[in-house]
């Protein structure tokens, strides 16, 4: 995917800013409560989420934590499967689509259907900069801090920015490949990190990435409470999560997902 005069993403903020940038939340509000929470604080200027908001136990709460924020949203692989299950839900349809669709009512899922395929802010510091979900070039490609250069170049190809963010593989980095800095925040609401918490980044005028503790007893208790078809795999991420070395090494064996 290039980027262009044309490109709707290159519709840069009005002066330099500061970015908290945030991914795959995946529905675990108690965790982005904790985030906005430390984010309130710290007062950046927006807040860009990179896809995978809603798809998990608590997509309703997750949503009306974002409510007034604000902030821009990608689409992750996450919300492109929403939108195809919103138009069509048939009888046969997996309890955990039926789930989701009963929890998204019309203007979460208009809400959705704006989010953009990649965005663009210039940030303080680092300049235009390029968030996407999976790479530049697809919202399911897996992007990690052993990429190898070659592939890198394939999906930066066109691309005008000269530092670029990358979700998807929750997986937390930041690393510059032949004049390219890439890096993803890490993930809100499934870190694969090796230890429980909530994983984001702030941008401007460097790159810190942050880990926010909250209580994961009473996530535990709102999540089982909620009920639905993505507790049981939610607290066992959340309780041990995969380590970095075994999310990067599944991800590099896939490159992409689905």
């Amino acid at each position: 995917m290039g980027a262009d005069q044309g490109d709707p993403a290159r519709t840069l903020t009005p002066g330099r800013v500061r970015v908290a940038a945030l991914a795959d939340v995946h529905g675990n509000a108690p965790a982005l409560e904790a985030v906005l929470a430390e984010i309130e604080v710290e007062a950046p200027d927006l807040i860009v989420f990179c896809g995978d908001l809603t798809w998990g136990p608590l997509p309703e709460e997750t949503l009306a934590l974002v409510e007034g924020v604000d902030a821009r949203f990608v689409r992750g692989n996450a919300e492109r499967e929403l939108a195809s299950l919103f138009a069509h839900v048939g009888e046969d349809a997996s309890e955990r689509a039926r789930f989701l669709v009963e929890r998204h009512d019309e203007g979460a899922r208009q809400l959705v259907a704006g989010f953009a395929e990649s965005i663009v802010v210039d940030v303080v510091g680092l300049g235009p900069t390029r968030f996407c979900h999976g790479s530049p070039r697809s919202d399911e490609e897996l992007v990690t801090p052993e990429t190898p250069v070659e592939r890198v170049r394939e999906f930066v190809a066109g691309v005008e920015e000269s530092t670029v963010v990358t979700a998807h593989t929750h997986v937390s980095y930041d690393r510059v490949v032949e004049g390219t800095r890439l890096l993803n925040p890490g993930s809100v609401g499934l870190p694969y990190e090796g230890r429980p918490g909530a994983y984001w980044a702030f941008l401007g005028p460097g790159v810190e990435h942050r880990r926010t503790e909250y209580d994961l007893d009473d996530a535990e208790r709102r999540i089982r409470a909620a009920g639905g078809p993505f507790a049981d795999l939610t607290m066992e991420l959340l309780r041990s999560p995969p380590t970095r070395a075994e999310a990067i090494e599944h991800a590099e064996g896939r490159v992409f997902s689905g």
